[in-house]
């Protein structure tokens, strides 16, 4: 139930952003992630998110701490129960809300369908999950205690972590993939 001009503007925008490809004889696909995908959307929310950590400890406050904390208590359960499905997106939700202690942060903003699809590749390996869901812990106290120093410290390995561990997860599949293809 909807017309086709819509339809169109939509696959044209989900098309500038790279999400899906036009192929001749098919139609639209979902357009496959690269490696150089990765590693440019990861170095991008790097840069973007390191630029923004001094306003989050600087601005965040009581209330903002409790709500991270009330997330990540919810998270908890689902990363004890191995619950994928429900922790990827709340994963996702706990880096948006702690971001958004800062007012600049649209450009981010911007790139997350790419950060959603991969944070959920990282997410789905078991022994990146847990440590992920520690390092959400560590940061939120981090913030608490006014530590820009060690929250920037970790805050990069948290983000180099799962970039590692999103670009593994797709060395795999594509292994997967070529052998099926055999």
């Amino acid at each position: 139930h909807i017309s086709r001009t819509p339809l169109r503007e939509a696959l044209r925008k989900l098309e500038r952003d790279g999400l899906v490809e036009y192929v001749v004889r098919r139609g639209v696909v979902v357009r496959a992630f690269t490696i150089a995908d990765v590693e440019e959307i990861y170095t991008i929310r790097n840069a973007l998110e390191m630029l923004t950590l001094p306003a989050i400890v600087r601005n965040a406050t009581a209330e903002d701490i409790r709500s991270l904390r009330a997330l990540l208590q919810e998270m908890d359960a689902f990363d004890e129960a191995g619950d994928i499905e429900a922790l990827s997106p709340r994963a996702r939700a706990f880096h948006t809300q702690l971001t958004r202690l800062n007012r600049i942060l649209r450009v981010i903003e911007s790139q997350d369908q790419y950060i959603t699809r991969f944070s959920a590749l990282s997410i789905a390996r078991e022994t990146r999950r847990h440590a992920a869901h520690r390092e959400h812990h560590q940061l939120v106290d981090l913030v608490e205690q006014r530590d820009l120093e060690s929250f920037e410290k970790l805050m990069r390995k948290h983000i180099e972590r799962s970039k590692e561990t999103c670009l593994l997860a797709l060395e795999e599949s594509k292994l997967k993939h070529n052998e099926a293809q055999k």
